[in-house]
């Protein structure tokens, strides 16, 4: 789910998250359970890449969209039609780990808090998770199975 506000201008910068050629900002949000557990069954994943890790460095708590709600009501299940329209985000919120990631390599590299936010992820969506990105870098990632 988007993003916005002074949440979303931090999230923006800290990933530059501008159009190449137009300059124009980037929609940006939290990671979104309920899309990408719908994404994972509709396209049939057998594993995910995580993009990205390293801009969540400099958050003390990691929002996740675990959940919408829609007229009052809360849902795990992606909506679809007009009810998405009126979907609100419901975050959880996990530990950040408030350190550079990006020399991060193997899994062991990483600190605890950052495991712990993929392996929330990889459950969540049921699908692991086999590439992720530390860095903007072509050879910024690393290969967890």
């Amino acid at each position: 789910m988007e993003m916005s506000g002074e949440e979303a201008v931090a999230l923006r910068e800290a990933g530059a998250e501008y159009g190449a050629a137009t300059g124009r900002p980037r929609r940006v949000g939290a990671f979104d359970v309920p899309a990408s557990h719908y994404g994972v069954r509709v396209q049939g994943a057998n594993e995910l890449a995580l993009t990205k890790l390293d801009v969540l460095s400099y958050l003390e708590k990691i929002p996740i969209c675990t959940e919408y709600e829609i007229d009052g009501v809360k849902t795990a299940c992606f909506p679809s039609g007009g009810a998405l329209a009126r979907a609100r985000p419901v975050y959880q919120y996990m530990e950040g780990f408030k350190t550079d990631v990006s020399k991060c390599r193997k899994a062991e590299d990483l600190p605890d808090a950052a495991i712990k936010y993929i392996r929330f992820i990889e459950n969540a969506v049921n699908c692991p998770i086999k590439y992720v990105s530390v860095g903007a870098g072509r050879d910024d990632y690393l290969v967890l199975r």
